[in-house]
């Protein structure tokens, strides 16, 4: 199944190319790379890291929701040749044509989007189609950010890594909705929270209003876009709230999803301030909801389907919660280390040595299970 290739692959990039960024930051190491080394590192993170888990994921999902086979085989080989092919294209500018590298990058996620919408069409669940058109307005985002290295166009850069980065967050508020109360309830055998529709609407609204503002050419006034980041935050407050973060304490694989659940309403909170106000920058809360709200939810999902699907308990001890700990840190350092009276050099380093240490973590915990058959013998 697909998880198998793209989680074990996406945490050694995430692992490897954080360090690379932070050397050739800091002129240890020299990198020759398409784009840039800045536009290299916004780029693979949000397009390579993220981009092979969230595939990993909804490709092994969609064999639950619709009970037919996935993308495996000979197939899903040739889909991971394709996302390898794309990092590894970046270190050859010199060798390759920029237009070639830009159009292998581009053609992954429209790809596996195709993979994806077969069985769920085919079963006639429509619901599930929602993430087809996520992932069409990723590739458009990730075409811009082609677009912005080859017109040298900073604007196009920060549009491009506001759209991805957002509609990752529509995703997790999405698939957080659906999953968190469950396994709250599941793994401290309490009631489930019940759903108040127009609380999850607003939900998903309020970010998905943000989503469009990214796509559509409209310009609001700095006040009215800190007003709409702050309803968007005070709204994911409260849902979160309702799903009682009190009684995972002793849970590490679902405290963990609270938390960085808990990161997209601190981060909406920090674009709006940085609207209106030089108190946090948007790099603060960009990566609020990069480091805080995506890594660590990656980080608790790919660690409980990881287990769940080659037929193991569902618990995960000291190391992968120390892990998540390691994230979280990070994410703390990355943000706030400068109000707490960090150099901004060190934050840098210390942020990355922590994050990359929480993958390496996972990986020394997760890398023979990935490439082990079913402890049950089931196919998958």
């Amino acid at each position: 199944m697909a998880f198998r290739p793209f989680f074990l692959m996406g945490s050694l990039l995430a692992m490897s190319y954080i360090m690379l960024w932070v050397l050739s930051l800091y002129g240890q190491l020299h990198l020759d790379v398409y784009g840039g080394i800045m536009w290299w590192h916004i780029h693979e993170m949000l397009f390579g890291f993220v981009g092979a888990i969230v595939i990993g994921f909804l490709l092994t999902a969609v064999k639950t929701w619709t009970g037919l086979p996935s993308v495996h085989g000979s197939t899903l080989v040739c889909l991971v040749l394709l996302w390898l092919m794309g990092r590894i294209f970046m270190f050859a500018i010199a060798w390759l044509n920029p237009g070639l590298i830009a159009l292998i990058d581009l053609a992954f996620l429209p790809i596996a989007g195709a993979f994806l919408a077969i069985p769920i069409i085919k079963k006639r669940m429509w619901r599930n189609l929602i993430f087809l058109p996520i992932l069409l307005l990723m590739t458009y985002a990730n075409g811009l950010m082609h677009c912005a290295t080859y017109l040298s166009d900073p604007t196009h850069l920060i549009r491009a890594t506001n759209q991805q980065v957002f509609l990752v967050t529509l995703l997790m508020v999405i698939l957080g909705g659906r999953v968190i109360p469950m396994f709250t309830a599941n793994s401290t055998q309490t009631p489930r929270v019940g759903t108040i529709p127009i609380l999850e609407w607003f939900s998903i609204l309020s970010v998905l209003a943000l989503v469009l503002l990214q796509f559509l050419p409209l310009a609001l006034p700095a006040k009215w876009l800190a007003g709409l980041f702050t309803s968007a935050a005070l709204i994911h407050f409260i849902r979160l709230f309702r799903w009682r973060f009190w009684v995972t304490l002793r849970t590490p694989l679902v405290w963990s999803l609270h938390l960085s659940y808990a990161c997209i309403p601190l981060g909406y909170l920090l674009f709006a301030l940085s609207l209106v106000s030089d108190i946090f920058n948007r790099s603060q809360a960009i990566h609020t909801l990069t480091v805080g709200a995506i890594s660590l939810m990656i980080l608790a999902m790919i660690s409980r389907v990881s287990l769940g699907h080659t037929g193991r308990k569902i618990v995960v001890g000291k190391t992968v919660t120390v892990a998540f700990l390691l994230v979280f840190a990070a994410f703390i350092i990355r943000v706030f280390g400068t109000k707490l009276g960090m150099d901004i050099a060190y934050v840098y380093v210390v942020a990355a040595v922590m994050w990359s240490a929480a993958f390496a973590l996972y990986l020394i915990k997760y890398s023979k299970l990935l490439i082990s058959p079913r402890i049950d013998k089931k196919p998958g």
